[in-house]
């Protein structure tokens, strides 16, 4: 262990920054051809890069609720436009029980407003169904970058407001000034460590960047994956989606980099953890799907990446071989911050995996992935269905008393052979099945399995 003047604090800070609709495979640094992110990159080559990292519901509201709280999704957020449980703990709970400053920027998509009464973007969430958060500045939900409103405060210091500009570049002014105002405080000496959230829409449809963004991208350029059907109807949305997409990528690249400058400028750079991931993916066209609650990779597979800290206090670095799901998300930045997690978090811990003074567990064998209520939406699953994806490169998905797909991504990163029927696997689709029962059971969570 260093000695006590230069070890690390007891407590660090985190940043969670994140999208909406962002797979995996869309950094340069995960080798994408079609764009360039030069700031992740960079945060990625000096920190960790999870290239594991599930969406245990690859869903926007099932996925932010499990994300806040570590609780699974049929235990807290179960569907689209369900409420997240208002007496329900969550991180922001957690970190204030250490004398955290908390704050919250962007997207929340957890107060169960439906769009069919209205623009749920106007819609207001009373200060006790928003988390805990010392500081919330946000929106229920949004699908228009220049038309983004927000709102926070209550009694008299309420406010709501539109943003003049571009979603990602105004949320992130607030997130800058917010860090630049915890300087001035860590400068006057009465302030504690902080957790902040950036939450942002893009790259969420429509794909709309701002013109300097959509300019670097010609649709006819775009590399598609080997895993789009050649049929041209798709090919078409594909490329123009994927042309948009891209450059909203790139513009929230961008700003990470902004984020990285306001932390150097206010010393904070060196103590403060950043941790980069999305809600899930899209599959913008793979095996003929769109959008997202897919079980395919294009659509569960996440971007995680965990950096900062440089250059005083130095973590583990790579590209660590380590599941992570969307529970795991919340006690492991409680870890790396230097706290336990609390009991009532389901998820694991893994910030041993970034630091040596952290205790380092096992690996987690599987992640456990549900699609519990089915949207209804167009280019969605129209079922249920529980998945299980193991750390030697397996995935098994079923339907309710039906297996659906067995892939081994090791061979077959693309998913372009289903061997869920094929006798000639039954022992890897048994084991994986027994395991699927497994974290059905342990969860507390009720489906239909077939009967092999």
């Amino acid at each position: 262990m260093p000695d006590s003047t230069e070890s690390a604090p007891s407590h660090r800070n985190a940043i969670w920054i994140f999208g909406d609709q962002h797979r995996a495979q869309a950094l340069s640094c995960n080798g994408d051809p079609n764009l360039n992110t030069p700031h992740l990159d960079r945060l990625s080559a000096e920190g960790q890069n999870y290239c594991r990292a599930v969406s245990g519901f690859p869903l926007c509201c099932p996925f932010r609720g499990s994300l806040l709280t570590s609780r699974y999704p049929h235990e807290c957020v179960p569907g689209h436009e369900y409420q997240m449980p208002p007496e329900m703990p969550t991180v922001a709970h957690a970190f204030k029980e250490h004398n955290f400053h908390t704050a919250y920027f962007g997207k929340w998509h957890l107060d169960g407003f439906h769009e069919r009464e209205g623009r749920a973007g106007m819609h207001v969430i009373p200060p006790e169904r928003r988390g805990g958060f010392d500081i919330w500045a946000g929106y229920e939900n949004n699908n228009s970058q220049y038309d983004c409103w927000v709102h926070g405060g209550e009694g008299d210091d309420a406010f709501q407001r539109g943003l003049e500009g571009y979603e990602t570049d105004c949320l992130t002014d607030m997130l800058v000034e917010h860090i630049h105002n915890m300087g001035t405080d860590r400068r006057r000496k009465h302030t504690s460590n902080f957790f902040a959230v950036l939450s942002v829409q893009p790259p969420h449809n429509p794909y709309i960047a701002p013109p300097e963004y959509m300019a670097r991208h010609n649709p006819l350029d775009v590399q598609l994956r080997p895993n789009v059907p050649q049929i041209p109807r798709i090919i078409d949305q594909v490329r123009r989606d994927l042309a948009g997409y891209y450059a909203m990528i790139e513009n929230l690249d961008w700003n990470v980099g902004r984020i990285r400058k306001a932390l150097v400028e206010e010393d904070l750079d060196k103590d403060t953890h950043l941790i980069f991931f999305s809600d899930h993916g899209d599959m913008h066209g793979s095996h003929g799907q769109f959008l997202k609650t897919s079980p395919w990779e294009e659509s569960i597979r996440i971007p995680f990446i965990i950096g900062g800290l440089q250059p005083r206090y130095e973590g583990k670095s790579g590209r660590p071989k380590v599941l992570v799901n969307h529970v795991d998300i919340a006690p492991t930045t409680l870890g790396l911050c230097g706290i336990d997690p609390p009991d009532w978090m389901r998820g694991a811990d893994l910030s041993g995996f970034r630091l040596a003074e952290r205790p380092q567990i096992a690996a987690p064998d599987s992640a456990f992935i549900q699609s519990v209520v089915p949207t209804g939406h167009g280019n969605s699953v129209d079922r249920p269905w529980r998945a299980v994806v193991s750390n030697d490169g397996w995935k098994y998905v079923a339907l309710e008393n039906q297996p659906w797909l067995l892939f081994n991504l090791n061979e077959d990163p693309y998913e372009q052979a289903n061997l869920a029927h094929n006798m000639a696997f039954r022992v890897q689709r048994k084991r994986l099945h027994d395991r699927l029962a497994k974290w059905i059971s342990d969860t507390g969570d009720t489906f239909a399995l077939p009967n092999l």
